[in-house]
């Protein structure tokens, strides 16, 4: 373990963090999943006792005030949960819903949306995503107009996680028709706001205990205040919650693949077949190994793309790194669960066996926070190699 990850206030929080996964998360998991639906505030409430909604977040409001390194300690040691809904949906409020409204938003509105959030009073989600506009963010079509001192916002909001259960959303919106990157504004709409409707909870494939919505917002109005930061630099503002959003995918993915290989070990050791273990098959451990070593080089790459960020977040190494964690691990987490599941035989394909569970929750990482083709285009724009740029 990196030696900036893993001083005595690292180790601390890490064991808060896995003690929470095994005593208020993990027990329930079988429930919540077939419930597709998790108790949000009653979980969040407990988490912001223990002051984990806002590790890196302003002390001022209820944060810890702590570099970005706790929170990829927290976000690692939570991937100990037995499923990705709960995670993804804590990860929500934590580092993807709150960012922008910490550095940007004003004084009055930190303190009426981020600092309950951070206490766990309330849920937050992000809303990005539309039927017809997933990685392509510039693409989107709902609109927030003028009238008065407030904006009148119609359209819809699609794969919203937390949407069935949040009380305020951060809502990216066109606010003019100037150009694709420069007309789009963050705006906080809390969702008990008049023609805020919750149309829909979705049935994924997976993160079933995630609720997940789509939302139609109908001549809803809200004050301008409720802007985060200036009008217009809203598409500057997400692609920069994008960077914590993707190391915080890369980081919680990483022992939940590990907890694969370790419950596949078990499995194959005791399965016997052919006059001995599964394990004792040298193509079995050998590929073990490798997938073991896989991780560890995707824990290297995501420490190093944390240390830069705590240095510089809008750095554009940050953004070239950031983008090979999410793609590294959208990738890595698919090998991973369909290499293991394939161990563990009949068995593996059983829809209880953690194995068939990672391997459904696991596809979202190579979709969300923009597609693996999206992050390649990035990575390629760095380095310099799409045609025509040099």
């Amino acid at each position: 373990m990196s030696a900036f990850i893993s001083t005595p206030e690292h180790l601390a929080l890490r064991e808060t963090v896995a003690r929470f996964v095994a005593q208020e998360i993990n027990p329930h998991v079988a429930e919540w999943e077939e419930a597709q639906r998790f108790p949000a505030h009653a979980l969040f409430k407990k988490l912001g006792n223990l002051g984990l909604l806002g590790i890196t977040r302003p002390v001022d409001y209820g944060g810890g005030g702590l570099d970005h390194s706790f929170a990829v300690a927290f976000a690692e040691e939570l991937g100990r949960s037995r499923c990705g809904g709960v995670p993804m949906a804590i990860g929500v409020q934590s580092d993807m819903c709150t960012p922008a409204l910490a550095r940007f938003g004003s004084d009055a509105l930190k303190r009426e949306f981020l600092a309950p959030a951070i206490a766990g009073d309330t849920v937050g989600a992000i809303g990005v995503s539309e039927p017809g506009a997933g990685s392509d963010v510039a693409g989107l079509k709902t609109f927030a107009r003028k009238d008065g001192g407030d904006y009148i916002i119609d359209g819809t909001k699609m794969w919203i996680t937390n949407g069935m259960q949040c009380d305020w959303i951060c809502l990216l919106a066109n606010t003019s028709d100037a150009a694709a990157h420069r007309n789009k504004s963050l705006i906080v709409v809390p969702m008990d706001s008049p023609g805020v409707v919750r149309a829909r909870k979705l049935h994924k494939l997976g993160q079933w205990s995630s609720d997940t919505a789509q939302i139609f917002f109908d001549g809803v109005r809200v004050p301008q205040r409720y802007r985060i930061g200036e009008e217009g630099q809203g598409f500057a503002m997400q692609m920069q919650q994008f960077q914590a959003e993707r190391i915080f995918a890369a980081a919680v993915s990483l022992k939940s693949m590990e907890q694969a290989i370790e419950d596949t070990i078990a499995y194959t050791r005791e399965r016997q077949a052919f006059g001995g273990s599964i394990l004792d098959n040298q193509v079995v451990h050998f590929r073990l190994a490798e997938l073991q070593t896989e991780i560890e080089a995707l824990r290297a790459l995501v420490y190093r793309t944390t240390e830069l960020y705590i240095a510089d977040p809008d750095a554009a190494e940050v953004v070239k790194l950031g983008s090979m964690c999410k793609l590294k691990t959208g990738r890595l987490v698919r090998e991973v669960a369909d290499s293991c599941l394939q161990y563990w035989g009949g068995m593996g394909y059983m829809w209880e066996s953690p194995l068939a569970q990672l391997y459904r929750d696991a596809r979202l990482t190579s979709i969300g926070a923009g597609a693996d083709e999206v992050m390649l285009g990035i990575i390629c724009k760095l380095m310099g190699t799409l045609p025509g740029r040099k």
